[in-house]
């Protein structure tokens, strides 16, 4: 089971792959928890997941966890698979709640009025990737796993 959970092969795709993913999640994550880069913060958050978006309160603490400590596991190679479910879980949520009812693409010029979901399957594609390929080289699952 934990070979399952943290094993890993020694290479740098895995590297690539959540270093990509984990550096582009985690601002988001910031954005959720502390305000930072115009975010709202966490209380604020939170009231917009469970009032606005009618989310229960648990799975609104799920898809910030997700964002951020599920960036940062990405980032040091911790848990790796079990944070690439979540995010892609999450981004397959914000398509189906938020961005899929304005298209493909994303607001380049303006004329949407809102943002497609191109970045969220790009997102998914990565971390289905991670899910199976696992963390790779200078990670803590491989360490785990030995």
């Amino acid at each position: 089971m934990m070979r399952m959970i943290f094993g890993t092969q020694n290479d740098t795709a895995g590297v690539i792959m959540r270093l990509t993913l984990g550096c582009v999640m985690l601002p988001h994550g910031l954005q959720k928890v502390f305000g930072l880069f115009g975010g709202a913060g966490l209380q604020a958050t939170m009231n917009a997941f469970t009032a606005k978006m009618g989310l229960p309160a648990p799975v609104a603490v799920l898809v910030i966890l997700a964002e951020s400590a599920g960036a940062l596991g990405l980032i040091f190679g911790f848990c790796t698979r079990l944070c690439a479910l979540g995010i892609a879980m999450v981004m397959g949520g914000a398509i189906f709640f938020v961005h899929g009812q304005h298209g493909f693409f994303m607001n380049w010029f303006g004329r949407q009025s809102g943002e497609g979901f191109e970045y969220h399957l790009l997102a998914i594609g990565l971390a289905l990737a991670l899910v199976v390929h696992g963390a790779g080289k200078w990670s803590l699952d491989q360490r785990i796993a030995r």
